[in-house]
């Protein structure tokens, strides 16, 4: 049995290889192209220090990142304070249920941090945070699932097999990604039954 991850100790830790100090290139290629109604508003779970989050308020989109550690949640207002339109809040995405629910859920890093057993609450909490006909985006690691980690891998079978009942999967794509991580990112963007 994997232990839980203790990701405020990582942050204290400076423990956190999956932070580059900026948004997901992926991300960012997908936003330049991308044709959401201006109104859409968007939650970034796992946010961590805010990178991603902070990509979607400048796009222009209402933006909340939640994550488990006070310490990344601190660094992201910090850091992106005079950014409008972004809020952070400390939050379990897996265990809590929001107030109201959102038109996109955007994750990066989230998946593949969590214990695998847990990955059906994943696909539960998808379900309480997003709108009906609302989409999911998400870059998801690609590796094979082992007992060693965060991260921890999963195949594009395991991917669609595990949100394919609640998600029509519109599209998915190897995208551009940051140094080191060629072979192990696939994109998904799905939209809510």
């Amino acid at each position: 049995m994997t232990k839980e991850t203790d990701w405020e100790e990582r942050y204290q830790e400076e423990d956190t290889p999956w932070d580059k100090g900026e948004p997901a290139p992926g991300l960012i290629d997908w936003l330049n192209k991308q044709k959401l109604a201006p109104e859409t508003r968007v939650l970034v779970p796992g946010c961590g220090r805010g990178h991603d989050a902070s990509a979607w308020a400048k796009a222009g989109f209402e933006t909340t990142g939640i994550d488990l550690s006070y310490l990344a949640l601190s660094y992201a207002r910090q850091k992106y304070e005079s950014v409008p339109n972004l809020a952070f809040f400390p939050g379990d995405f897996l265990e809590e249920k929001p107030r109201e629910t959102y038109d996109l859920i955007f994750e990066h890093t989230l998946y593949c941090a969590i214990n695998p057993v847990r990955r059906d609450e994943y696909a539960q909490a998808l379900d309480h945070w997003l709108k009906p006909g609302g989409h999911f985006l998400a870059i998801h690691f690609v590796f094979p699932l082992s007992e060693e980690g965060p991260p921890f891998g999963a195949s594009k079978d395991e991917i669609i097999k595990r949100f394919e009942s609640t998600f029509e999967l519109i599209e998915d794509w190897k995208p551009r990604h940051f140094e080191g991580r060629q072979d192990e990112e696939r994109m998904f963007l799905w939209k809510r039954k």
